[in-house]
């Protein structure tokens, strides 16, 4: 079935179209939510919450871009509100701990493990995610669309509604800001 039919189906509420959509698309969206939430499950909700959010607002989408960077920038701002959501709730336990109502103390979560990753290399990724985590939300979208999803700058500026040229000075950023977070760890690293 032609992409154009299927979203025409789609805006018709059909299931079957929805189901070749989740079929088609789930692994492009998994893989963008877990390269910006670094943490399986919580992508695994983001990614059933952005095909509810195409299923319910399908009609908004208007063919002016294609369907799979529609679903991206769903993905993105889903991923965001999470990331939110968690910042919020991790410091409202804070909080409830320095007043006493919480005795468990806030615990990052393990090391994060991108399922792509070979095992040999999953070390030096895990200290590139977490290096990741310290990136401002943008630059870090950027980067993980562009190292982790290959898409081009063009796709990347479709997907953030930015320019070319804007997502060239955000990874630009992002690089600078990685590598010196990742001197100073292995500066340190060194000296132990």
């Amino acid at each position: 079935m032609e992409e154009t039919e299927l979203i025409e189906r789609l805006k018709k509420k059909d299931r079957t179209a929805f189901k070749n959509i989740v079929e088609t698309w789930q692994d492009l969206v998994y893989n963008t939510a877990i390269g910006i939430l670094q943490n399986a499950e919580d992508a695994e909700d983001v990614t059933q919450e952005t095909f509810m959010q195409a299923f319910e607002s399908v009609s908004s989408f208007k063919g002016e871009s294609k369907f799979s960077t529609w679903l991206y920038r769903i993905t993105v701002s889903k991923a965001m509100d999470h990331i939110r959501k968690k910042k919020r709730k991790k410091r409202f336990a804070f909080i409830q701990s320095l007043y006493g109502k919480n005795d468990q103390p806030v615990i990052d979560p393990p090391d994060f493990f991108h399922p792509g990753i070979s095992m040999e290399n999953k070390e030096n990724a895990a200290v590139l995610f977490k290096a990741m985590e310290q990136l401002p939300p943008n630059q870090k979208t950027a980067f993980v669309f562009n190292k982790v999803e290959g898409l081009s700058y063009i796709e990347i500026g479709d997907v953030m509604k930015i320019t070319e040229s804007a997502v060239d000075a955000l990874l630009h950023r992002a690089k600078a800001n990685l590598k010196k977070i990742l001197k100073d760890y292995y500066t340190a690293l060194n000296k132990n």
